[in-house]
């Protein structure tokens, strides 16, 4: 595969600075079950540690200065790792594999074949260079094989390798090997991929792996690993691009000192270059370009440095600081692709947690434009997104940005979604372009403040939300509530469930979308309530615990008090005043909260009334003292 070096002989310390500087290349292997990818990954990681066998026993001699014990130990860990994997009879995970030649270093991520674990080949192609997809010889292209491929384009690796592998068990047959790749390339045409290298191979007897194989003389192309060697790593157009640094932290050891930390995502930038800081848009000039090894002339696409300003420019984690004549755009409104990766459904309206680089904010997703196939490439109309399925959505985040479009830089145009409950990964996303009415709509200032109204009116504004089950006495409690409040010379306004379905809300059912819809647009609504200085009291079932959650960060901290009126399934029931339960428990009403749909309790809500104890005069009673006692 590759020569060993004569430097481990002539000279150690050459030989441990070039390794040290060698090229590293991320790849991927995917494609369908059992098309042999841990084979071909246990084959490389084979030839490769049998190459290095000389280089290991010379470098013993020196294990204190370079660890090679640990070396070792390493190649044992990943063989231990395929053989674990080979006993489950799935990969259930990306497992991650280093390994090295004479020329370069490598990091494989092997992703699971099944579908159900997609998101996890997302996971591991997010960080990619190079792609090799696998076929087996005996099936030919199948759903996985395209499905694969579709998000291999879509992530935007560029190098491209298909493994048709297996070709022993037919027998080395060219006719089968082109035909593949004849059905392959109409296949990789549609979606994009317009160049990729096809190598027939056997990873179980290494054929055009490590070396070329006699049993194919009618292919002339190269070996795998010769072609991993040499393969040009797509970093250039980074380096050529315009410069961008997203901010990981402000460094102030000390007063005289303060600097900007990041890795450069494109570009390059030198002390004396114009820069601007975005979103905010601040200029300023790079005065120095510091390391833990001194200070460089120039910083370029991957290192870590921290800059240093001319000016006391406001610069914070999550920023970009980018070429002030060539700046990124600036948005909170994007087109993008999701690909979802939970097995909860992604509800439009939902509240998640939006990450993209550094920067942390609340997103919202609007329906799907569409879904698609990925097999015929259909777009297909969807309300909401399952497991693995990807689609082209609008989304809006409660912040103005700094970005680029996915396909121009991946750091700043490539995202996740975040369940804001759990705190796991749920989607990942690349932004096409900023919706244009992100551009054109802005805020108006106003001279009448929320302060203003509410002092007008001798109070202090809140949202006093009413949750539990149907039957729990939310209306009936809700509104005792606002005849005392206005008894008492309170300005209010009652927002309740059926009430607002009958207008506002007329539109939507009682499906898990559409109960998010509902809310937001009445969390809304009460936003802008309590910004005239109202005390608003909305009386909703509000089943998710992350639609309450959304409510209540549109508020002023101290401004949301959720009010949990707490009923036993079967009181509620027992009550059924509208005769909801039966019909639900006759079939006769589907996604029913309680019955077919769940209700999610309050976790800590600031006021708790149990009707199977109180009436509802002393609830409200209860409620009103605290209020009082909250001021």
């Amino acid at each position: 595969m590759a020569h060993v070096s004569d430097l481990i002989a002539t000279d150690i310390d050459a030989y441990l600075e070039s390794h040290q500087h060698k090229s590293l290349l991320r790849f991927i292997t995917c494609g369908s079950v059992d098309d042999g990818k841990s084979t071909l990954i246990g084959r490389l990681l084979y030839d490769s540690k049998m190459i290095f066998e000389d280089q290991m026993a010379a470098l013993e001699a020196d294990s204190k200065r370079i660890g090679t014990q640990g070396g070792e130990i390493d190649f044992a860990l990943l063989v231990d790792g395929l053989a674990a994997e080979r006993e489950q009879g799935i990969t259930i995970d990306v497992a991650y594999r280093f390994f090295s030649t004479d020329k370069r270093k490598f990091i494989v991520a092997d992703t699971p074949g099944h579908e159900q674990y997609t998101r996890n080949m997302v996971t591991g192609a997010s960080t990619a260079d190079l792609a090799i997809i696998l076929i087996d010889a005996r099936k030919g292209i199948l759903t996985q094989t395209r499905r694969h491929s579709f998000l291999v384009k879509l992530i935007g690796i560029r190098k491209v390798v298909l493994a048709v592998n297996k070709m022993d068990l037919v027998g080395y047959d060219q006719k089968v090997f082109d035909d593949i790749v004849a059905d392959y390339r109409t296949f990789a045409g549609e979606i994009g991929i317009e160049d990729f290298l096809a190598i027939p191979i056997s990873g179980l007897r290494g054929d055009n792996i490590a070396s070329k194989s006699d049993t194919t003389p009618w292919y002339e192309g190269p070996t795998l690993v010769h072609h991993l060697e040499t393969v040009e790593i797509d970093a250039e157009h980074l380096q050529a691009g315009p410069f961008r640094m997203p901010v990981q932290w402000v460094n102030r050891p000390n007063l005289d000192f303060r600097g900007f930390s990041g890795q450069v995502a494109s570009g390059m930038v030198m002390p004396g270059d114009r820069i601007r800081v975005l979103p905010s848009g601040r200029e300023s000039t790079i005065t120095r370009i510091v390391t833990k090894d001194g200070d460089l002339e120039k910083a370029v696409a991957g290192q870590s440095v921290t800059l240093t300003f001319a000016d006391e420019v406001d610069c914070s984690r999550g920023d970009v600081i980018a070429a002030s004549k060539s700046p990124t755009e600036v948005a909170d409104q994007f087109e993008t692709t999701i690909v979802w990766m939970a097995t909860e459904p992604m509800l439009p309206g939902r509240a998640y947690g939006f990450k993209l680089g550094a920067t942390m904010s609340t997103a919202t997703v609007a329906e799907p434009k569409y879904k698609i196939n990925v097999n015929t490439l259909e777009h297909l109309a969807a309300r909401q997104l399952e497991l693995n399925e990807i689609a082209v959505c609008n989304i809006s985040i409660d912040r103005s940005i700094a970005f680029d479009p996915y396909e121009t830089d991946h750091d700043l145009g490539g995202f996740i979604l975040i369940d804001k409950m759990t705190n796991t990964t749920v989607g990942a996303g690349m932004i096409h372009f900023a919706l244009r009415r992100s551009q054109n709509i802005h805020w108006q200032a106003v001279d009448v403040t929320k302060e203003t109204r509410a002092m007008a009116k001798g109070q202090k504004p809140a949202v006093l939300w009413f949750t539990g089950l149907s039957g729990a006495g939310k209306s009936t409690i809700a509104n005792l509530v606002e005849k005392k409040l206005l008894a008492a010379g309170r300005h209010t306004y009652l927002l309740d469930g059926d009430n607002v379905r009958h207008g506002l809300n007329r539109d939507l059912g009682f499906t898990d979308a559409e109960r998010v819809e509902n809310i937001r647009r009445v969390a809304e609504v009460s936003k802008l309530m309590v910004d005239a200085g109202l005390i608003v009291l909305v009386s909703f079932i509000s089943p998710f615990r992350s639609e309450r959650r959304m409510a209540r960060d549109m508020m002023a901290e101290g401004e949301f008090l959720e009010v949990y009126v707490e009923t036993p399934l079967a009181l509620a029931e027992q009550r059924d005043v509208k005769g909801l339960y039966a019909k639900a428990r006759r079939g006769e009403l589907r996604n029913f909260t309680g019955i077919d749909s769940p209700y999610e309790e309050p976790e800590n809500p600031e006021i708790r009334v149990d009707t199977s104890a109180l009436t509802a005069e002393q609830s409200a009673d209860l409620i009103i003292r605290a209020l009082h006692e909250r001021s």
